[in-house]
């Protein structure tokens, strides 16, 4: 249960600084804020299986706030932050347009699949984004099918990022 909650959270934060993408002209370096809403359609826990009481499952549909962090220089070079902490995942075929983004969110390894992932973004202070994946995710000998939407907002908080530190760049 544990490894598939860091495969959750490796997703999410995937997602999240990947739905900020956008133009140059458009996009602003700076503190953006970034709220999630996760929901299932193919969870992973095994069917029958109950949380003990008062516990949410994991898979039940969940929303996060995160700050992120976003450079002039991952605006120049990927049009988001990019993380370095993809493990087997990784963007690919990013399509990039005045005002909205595409791309392909493409595992190979604990989790297997394919994500489709939008943005779109009114003025510099707003994006909207979504992301669905398919795939399995390997559930100790297992490969459990899995598929999720995530929903998601960010908005622009101003130029400072105050504590919240970037994402370092990934290695080419």
């Amino acid at each position: 249960m544990r490894s598939t909650r860091v495969w959750i959270t490796i997703c999410l934060c995937l997602f999240a600084v990947t739905i900020t993408a956008s133009s140059q002209a458009i996009r602003k370096p700076g503190l953006w804020e970034m709220t999630t809403n996760m929901t299932w359609q193919k969870s992973p826990m095994p069917a029958g299986m109950n949380m003990p009481a008062g516990m949410k499952s994991p898979f039940s549909g969940m929303t996060t706030t995160t700050q992120v962090c976003l450079t002039q220089a991952m605006i120049d070079k990927y049009g988001a932050p990019m993380s370095q902490n993809q493990r087997d995942c990784k963007v690919e075929d990013v399509v990039m347009h005045t005002s909205s983004m595409t791309a392909d969110l493409i595992c190979n390894g604990k989790m297997n699949g394919k994500g489709e992932i939008q943005s779109t973004w009114s003025g510099g202070n707003t994006a909207i984004g979504k992301m669905h994946f398919a795939g399995t995710m390997q559930m100790g000998q297992n490969a459990t099918p899995v598929e999720w939407t995530v929903n998601s907002t960010s908005t622009y908080k101003g130029p400072d990022c105050g504590s919240v530190a970037p994402m370092p760049m990934p290695q080419n």
